[in-house]
């Protein structure tokens, strides 16, 4: 036991998962095209050897959605009837070339090509072959035959089986999705699916529902082939289309599982070598030929169950074709009182959970590209089936890397007076433009692609009063010669106009790449330099640089809300919450607030400084002077809207303004142009609140009046 100190818990992780994998893998091999008890004969085998050589620890194999359709699709579209003799020939065939596939991606070390398919293609794909499954499936629920082909032929197939519409059977499949998804809301750790396959079984025996038209699952018989694997020789046509097949679903194994094998290492900090977990795949997926069923892959859903209880080690894997081996043959004489839309109910329900639509809830919110590229990959599959999705997919994940280096993040930067660098203008909110100067990062490689953005920004942010454009280039790696042309070109041109032309920060193979284009005469001109400040002193400008005060023009406007922009805040200067959470640091200043009030009038502790009480108390610790007056402010509100008694808003107010003390303390060994921003500061929350909530001002005007 010391040896395998998690036994227990991986043998009933093991457990859990055979009998969870019991409903699935029949459901996904007869998706695929076979008789449902292949499902059950790829459950022992390849579990068992991918066990044996992955170095995960408790990521769950078996058979599943995505190779199941893709499966299925691809012997509908040769014209192969479902659980046919030539489906049953078939089927392992196409599992034996993914195999194949997915050794020569193991001997020639491919498992970083992953890292090419973005999150939001995958998403997609997979999210578009489970709602394909799905449509497929919902006649089973109400009692007709399932669909096949594409989202509009599957919406027509449902609607002409709807003449077999029974209402119990779609009552049973109503209750158990219904039930299943409540599960897993509110009680997570339960094995919901294993739960309702024996009411689905106790259904018959007791209230024999076949009775009313529900439909059963055929009779299995008991025991294991080892070895069912009849090669599919068909036409060279044929052929070429199922090697074309096998390597899309070899594509997806691999990245699907290799993606979701990586994350769970990531998170209980242990090393993954993907390279042995390519071998795995290959391994488990000729087994799977072998026992004659469909291609298997890493089941997310399953990989979840057993996280929660506890399962550490492949242990489990053992466990769980150990315990199919002994449902195969002892257990399936059960299996014939399982009524058809519990089981497909099942499976439908495991095909929700796998859809991965919150990928697109977070795309939508962060990145519309991503989130566009999410659709595409969706309703490609969808409408136009699983290989043309596989192709869009692949097309979609270079457009998604050429987007990335073609828009890559760029901002115009400012100082801050009174302190060192160059920051972001509309990130911080108190920095300023230097006066005459243009300085703008661009963070990534420039080359044809790009460079008409580059040229662009800089040109539109150029107004009347430039004397000086300074380019941060310490993100550029690499120019071509249409970018290196081209940066030249600007240098001459604005060099006519009498404004300095810089470029500075990069590294010095740039350079390299400028003498190789026959550019010398743009190193020798003085226009390179090693840092800003550097150019900034060439061009006549020292610390404290001066900035612009003036009135803003619509350009420099522009300039300083281009691309990092947020709305201000009313608050004004409040450096570092505002520069780390952008548009979002009002509401989150707002929270922690309330955090803060409620910390200390609940645990009555009148007795230590208010900020350092909040300080060890709240989740983000120490604070800047900026925020801490912006917090005395925000909660000085909140004692006047929320306090019980007076006592506790007189001994709260006490503390507010101890630590007042304190701030202007610490202003007084401070620059100038810091006590005047933090003056500035006061005078704007007055000015703001006085504006937008008048009430509240005159109370607080008052109680400081009271206080003072």
């Amino acid at each position: 036991m010391k040896k395998f100190p998690n036994l227990i818990k991986d043998i009933i992780g093991g457990i859990i998962v055979a009998l969870v994998s019991i409903p699935i893998s029949m459901g996904y091999a007869q998706i695929a095209g076979l008789p449902m008890q292949y499902g059950l004969y790829g459950s022992v085998i390849p579990i068992f050897l991918f066990g044996l050589i992955t170095t995960s620890k408790d990521f769950v194999f078996g058979v599943d959605a995505a190779p199941a359709a893709l499966t299925g699709a691809a012997i509908a579209s040769l014209g192969i009837a479902a659980e046919s003799e030539q489906a049953l020939s078939a089927v392992p065939t196409i599992a034996f070339l993914v195999g194949c596939w997915l050794m020569l991606l193991f001997i020639f070390k491919a498992g970083k090509i992953v890292q090419y398919i973005s999150e939001s293609v995958m998403a997609g794909f997979v999210s578009g072959i489970c709602c394909t499954i799905i449509l497929m499936q919902v006649p089973k629920l109400f009692g007709g035959s399932p669909g096949t082909g594409e989202g509009i032929e599957l919406i027509e197939h449902i609607i002409e089986q709807l003449y077999l519409f029974n209402p119990v059977s779609a009552l049973l499949g109503v209750m158990t999705i219904t039930i299943i998804m409540l599960g897993k809301k509110f009680i997570p750790k339960f094995p919901m699916s294993v739960a309702m396959m024996i009411a689905a079984v106790l259904s018959t025996v007791i209230f024999h529902v076949d009775d009313y038209g529900v439909k059963l699952l055929p009779d299995v018989e008991s025991g294991f082939p080892i070895f069912n694997f009849r090669p599919y020789i068909p036409s060279i046509d044929i052929i070429t289309d199922m090697v074309f097949s096998s390597l899309s679903i070899a594509a997806v194994i691999l990245s699907e599982s290799l993606l979701a094998s990586k994350g769970n290492a990531m998170k209980d900090g242990y090393k993954l070598n993907s390279n042995r977990e390519i071998l795995a795949y290959s391994i488990a997926n000729f087994s799977s030929a072998i026992v004659g069923c469909c291609p298997v892959n890493g089941s997310v859903s399953r990989t979840g169950i057993v996280r929660q209880f506890g399962a550490k080690s492949q242990i489990l894997s053992v466990s769980a074709s150990i315990t199919m081996v002994l449902v195969l043959y002892f257990g399936t004489s059960v299996i014939k009182y399982m009524p058809v839309p519990i089981l497909t109910a099942i499976v439908v329900s495991a095909l929700m959970n796998a859809c991965e639509f919150g990928v697109a809830k977070k795309a939508l919110k962060t990145s519309k590209p991503e989130f566009y590229i999410f659709l595409a990959a969706f309703f490609g599959v969808l409408i136009f089936g699983t290989v043309a999705g596989v192709i869009i997919g692949i097309v979609l994940s270079f457009i998604a890397v050429v987007i990335r280096a073609v828009t890559p993040p760029r901002a115009f930067m400012g100082v801050i007076p009174g302190k060192d660098g160059f920051f972001t203008l509309g990130r911080n909110s108190e920095a300023l433009p230097v006066k005459n100067t243009l300085i703008y990062r661009f963070s990534g490689n420039l080359f044809f692609a790009n460079i008409d953005t580059f040229e662009s920004d800089i040109e539109n942010a150029v107004i009347d009063d430039t004397k000086n454009i300074v380019i941060d280039a310490r993100a550029v790696g690499s120019i071509d010669i249409t970018a290196a042309e081209r940066i030249v070109m600007m240098y001459k041109k604005y060099s006519e106009k009498n404004i300095r032309f810089y470029f500075t920060e990069h590294i010095g193979e740039v350079n390299d790449l400028f003498k190789k284009f026959g550019e010398t005469e743009f190193l020798n001109s003085g226009a390179v330099r090693m840092t800003v400040t550097l150019a900034l002193r060439d061009a006549g400008l020292k610390p404290p640089y001066p900035t612009e005060k003036d009135i803003i023009t619509p350009q420099k406007q522009k300039r300083l809300q281009y691309k990092n922009s947020f709305k201000r805040s009313a608050r004004g200067i409040q450096a570092e919450l505002e520069w780390v959470f952008g548009e979002d640091a009002e509401k989150f200043k707002s929270d922690l607030a309330d955090e803060i009030y409620h910390n200390v009038t609940e645990q009555k502790d009148f007795d230590n400084d208010i900020i350092e009480t909040a300080e060890n108390s709240t989740h983000w610790g120490k604070f800047n002077l900026f925020d801490e007056e912006d917090l005395l402010d925000r909660l000085e509100l909140r004692l006047i809207e929320f306090s019980e008694s007076d006592k506790e808003l007189d001994k709260l107010e006490e503390l507010i303004n101890k630590r007042r003390k304190k701030i202007e303390e610490k202003m007084l060994k401070m620059d100038s142009h810091v006590i005047e921003r933090l003056k500035k500061q006061r005078e704007k929350f007055l000015k703001t609140l006085e504006e937008k909530n008048p009430t509240a001002y005159e109370h607080l005007i008052k109680y400081r009046e009271k206080h003072k």
